[in-house]
């Protein structure tokens, strides 16, 4: 196992709270990165869809407007890394959060953070989806098990037990 921190893909549900706290019982003194990924720019995306969709000439896009929204959702990113962090801590593991703009999906960064930081264990909640849905829209949890660069700590809720 290598000595960087274990990274904890956190969203503020509850199956990530879950992981989060899981991590830090096993894993602590250890420290943790705590990575909430967001989603840049999807305030332009917003902005254009509906136009884009009803061939419809473009929608007048407000810059300021998209500009301000997508600052909030990285501020919000922001906080809730905070507080994720501030939980893990309290629970006997130092860490640190990190808010992290999404670049190809949740996955890829979440692999791309663990491989830059060298990451000794990568910590996710299983949010107990539908095998249908896992099969139609993928889940988090299995591209991780399959490209993550060190072990992965998957945490469920008891009501997901067969």
């Amino acid at each position: 196992m290598t000595s960087g921190p274990v990274v904890i893909a956190f969203d503020g549900s509850p199956a990530a709270l879950l992981a989060l706290q899981q991590a830090a019982r096993l894993m602590g003194p250890r420290r943790g990165l705590v990575v909430v990924v967001w989603e840049a720019g999807v305030a332009y995306d917003f902005a254009t869809i509906p136009s884009a969709s009803l061939d419809l000439p473009p929608a007048g896009l407000d810059l300021r407007a998209a500009a301000e929204l997508d600052q909030a959702a990285y501020a919000d990113a922001q906080e809730m890394a905070r507080r994720g962090a501030a939980i893990a801590t309290s629970l006997g593991m130092p860490a640190e959060g990190l808010a992290v703009a999404d670049e190809m999906s949740v996955i890829d960064t979440i692999v791309r953070v663990a491989g830059d930081v060298d990451a000794a264990a990568i910590a996710v909640g299983r949010h107990g989806h539908s095998a249908l849905r896992d099969v139609l829209l993928g889940s988090t949890t299995k591209g991780l098990l399959r490209h993550a660069p060190c072990p992965v700590l998957v945490a469920r809720q008891p009501e997901e037990e067969s």
